[in-house]
């Protein structure tokens, strides 16, 4: 259907056969251009962090990036959300009446617009998705600057 699916997570945490299929999965789809569907599996906030600081202190240490090249955009590239060319939701809605982000995406909301549901996961329906959409429209997206 044209959708191009990627992975994001640690994936040396699934079995072979499991992350042979996904590799098989993203590389079949890579030039489907209609949706992008990407899923979280085994992924964290933390990990992705982690996992782009390691990757920058490898280019570092073998001479291909200098300390001074280090800065926003430089982690950004490294982070798992580097899959898509749309790394940073406007809006995240968290069922289950849970009032955090529970390690997802850390680098990636920080200007995301936050909807937080009573309902649970499978009990999110049209309605809740239009009460999430109607409160995101009513809001003024201000990001922040520095001083």
């Amino acid at each position: 259907g044209g959708i191009r699916i990627s992975v994001i997570g640690d994936s040396t945490k699934l079995p072979t056969s499991l992350q042979k299929l996904i590799n098989e999965v993203e590389e079949t789809t890579k030039h489907n251009s209609r949706l992008q569907l990407i899923v979280a599996v085994s992924y964290s906030g933390k990990y992705d962090v982690v996992q782009a600081c390691r990757s920058i202190a490898e280019k570092a240490k073998d001479g291909q990036i200098q300390l001074d090249d280090i800065n926003e955009s430089l982690i950004e590239q490294e982070l798992e959300t580097n899959c898509t060319e749309h790394p940073y939701p406007d809006l995240l809605i968290r069922t289950s009446g849970e009032l955090r982000v529970s390690n997802f995406l850390l680098w990636q909301l920080a200007y995301t617009e936050l909807f937080f549901a009573q309902e649970l996961w499978p009990d999110f329906r049209k309605d809740e998705f239009v009460d999430a959409l109607s409160s995101y429209q009513q809001r003024q997206r201000r990001y922040g600057g520095r001083h």
